[in-house]
């Protein structure tokens, strides 16, 4: 393993596997539907994610730091996005567990969701400034990025599942929604208004 490719791996690591909106989503979906129903999410968040770094690296970072307008529109679309599926988690808070009432959180929301989250544009920005080099090229760097963001966010939908059984009655239900709705907003509007 090349020594620059190290810290990259490492920064990577922090940044996918820290607590963020579509983190709390996936442990919210990992508890309420399974693991086997969260891989597709997670692998078109991680993709998207991973895309973006690459756009990032490919120019449009800095297209988007020359025109603060576009950012902060992508800001609040992110945060109305998030606002959302808060919205949508809160409904749905004593729903009881696997329920095929809802769908939970799809493959195409979970990319939509990483396109408009402030958390991964910043988070590529800095990959892009720290480590992109001609010795590491932004293909690597976004496919990197990739393979470890798939584990760490499967260890979030793990911690989901892990955390279903104490999620058997309504009540303990609703409020373990209740409270991811409201870590929810809090990090859509905080990445905002901050």
């Amino acid at each position: 393993m090349s020594h620059s490719l190290l810290p990259f791996i490492l920064f990577a690591l922090a940044a996918s596997i820290s607590p963020g909106p579509t983190n709390l989503l996936i442990l919210a979906h990992g508890a309420r539907r399974g693991l086997r129903a969260s891989l597709a999410p997670i692998v078109a968040a991680c993709c998207a994610a991973a895309a973006v770094v690459w756009l990032v690296g490919m120019g449009l970072g800095a297209l988007l730091l020359r025109y603060p307008l576009a950012q902060l529109a992508m800001s609040w679309a992110g945060a109305l996005w998030l606002s959302w599926l808060a919205w949508k988690m809160l409904r749905s808070a004593s729903a009881p567990l696997l329920a095929g009432n809802d769908s939970g959180l799809g493959p195409l929301s979970a990319a939509t969701l990483q396109v408009v989250n402030p958390k991964v544009w910043v988070t590529a920005v800095a990959m892009v400034g720290l480590f992109a080099t001609p010795a590491l090229p932004m293909g690597w760097l976004a496919l990197v990025f990739l393979l470890v963001a798939l584990p760490s966010m499967t260890a979030w939908a793990l911690m989901g599942i892990g955390s279903a059984r104490w999620l058997r009655s309504s009540r303990a239900l609703r409020l373990f929604n209740q409270g991811l709705a409201g870590l929810l907003l809090v990090s859509a509007w905080s990445a905002l208004l901050v």
